[in-house]
């Protein structure tokens, strides 16, 4: 097999947000990831393995308001489901689809404090 790079890997997730500092300490309480400022109105988010980043919201914002439908659905894996699911809450997130079985786990939904849903599986 052909070694592959990153050519036609995803790179790079950014969210357009209503304010970048909650957005911060939401998904570093919640699931701490780390960031890198550049300037007012982006910062850099950091997993450990996927970088992002978090574009301040306005007029000129590229793709749309924040919480805007559409759009694809991020998934987070966690060992522990039910440990990162009381995280998120008090973070402030708000679960919009309890958890549920599917073939190799389960998952849930939920809502950032700007509206962005995105998802947390397990395999236990």
């Amino acid at each position: 097999m052909a070694k592959v790079g990153k050519n036609n890997r995803i790179d790079y997730v950014e969210f357009n947000v209503k304010d970048i500092s909650r957005s911060r300490s939401f998904y570093g309480e919640a699931f701490g990831w780390v960031f890198k400022d550049y300037g007012p109105g982006y910062c850099e988010f950091s997993d450990g393995r996927l970088t992002g980043g978090f574009a301040l919201l306005g007029r000129d914002a590229p793709a749309g308001p924040a919480g805007r439908g559409g759009g694809p659905l991020v998934i987070l894996f966690a060992k522990d489901l039910a440990e990162t699911q009381r995280r998120i809450e008090q973070a402030g997130g708000k679960i919009v689809q309890a958890a549920y079985s599917f073939p190799g786990g389960r998952r849930f939904h939920f809502a950032d404090p700007d509206g962005y849903q995105l998802a947390v599986w397990s395999d236990k």
